[in-house]
């Protein structure tokens, strides 16, 4: 368990720093809120997921796979299904639960107020990509822990999964120039930061689309897949229309969002 947690960690700030200094030099958009700024709230957010998720949850998705492994609990132990095979269907199906989570993050009004967060960032760069409000960390966790103990998931595909999901995630929000040429075949099997990007739009059938962190097949297969935004990568709005004032949304005022009566 150790080993993992410093494998994870060691995955996070690695890609954290790649994709950072990527950015500088191959930026996608200019950058007109201070990154100063925007970093020291955004990485202020995921440290205090880290410690309320600490706190509040007992467990990791990670010790609940060992539980199962060890009691034999969940589908794939009752199937007797080959180690091999459990662990590549598990971290596909594991995709498609994050997938059909952030949709019904975007409909469901309570879930939306929580994940919300996420999209007032009025830029998109990669410390967007592990802004999340602690609530919905912790929602998530529990619904990941869920499926890992119903399904026996394996203790390996967690790790690689969790791996995958970070490192994805700040992949696709990264404010990167990809070539057109390798996007369109790089898109094919990762959600591309051109891709996600989209995600980010204050236009409401744009910010409806592109749900997909990891693998893009998912809004293919389910109709929510948008190639572009209407305007165009660099001209396009990024955040929500209803939270346009930066001067609003330091880092209390957004944790506080969510319990707002009209939020």
């Amino acid at each position: 368990m150790e080993n993992e947690i410093v494998l994870r960690l060691g995955f996070f700030f690695g890609v954290l720093v790649i994709i950072a200094l990527v950015e500088h030099f191959r930026p996608k958009r200019k950058l007109e809120i201070k990154r100063t700024t925007r970093w020291v709230r955004n990485l202020s957010i995921v440290a205090i997921d880290s410690v309320a998720v600490r706190v509040l949850i007992p467990f990791t998705a990670a010790s609940v796979a060992i539980y199962a492994e060890q009691n034999q609990v969940g589908l794939f132990y009752a199937l007797s299904t080959p180690f091999i095979l459990s662990v590549i269907i598990s971290v596909i199906l594991l995709d498609l639960l994050i997938y059909a989570q952030h949709v019904a993050f975007h409909y469901i009004p309570l879930f939306w107020r929580l994940h919300k967060v996420h999209h007032i960032d009025q830029e998109i760069d990669v410390t967007t990509g592990v802004r999340f409000h602690p609530v919905e960390i912790i929602l998530s966790t529990l619904i990941k822990c869920g499926a890992v103990l119903a399904l026996g998931i394996p203790f390996l595909a967690v790790v690689i999964f969790e791996i995958l999901l970070n490192a994805t995630s700040m992949f696709n929000h990264g404010n990167i120039s990809l070539p057109a040429k390798l996007d369109k075949y790089l898109r094919l099997v990762v959600v591309t930061p051109d891709m996600h990007r989209v995600h980010h739009s204050v236009i409401v059938k744009e910010t409806n689309s592109n749900f997909g962190f990891n693998l893009p097949w998912w809004d293919r297969l389910f109709k929510t897949y948008r190639a572009q935004p209407e305007r165009g990568h660099t001209k396009m709005e990024i955040g929500l229309q209803q939270y346009r004032d930066a001067g609003k949304t330091g880092l209390m005022a957004i944790l506080a969002i969510p319990f707002y009566k009209k939020s």
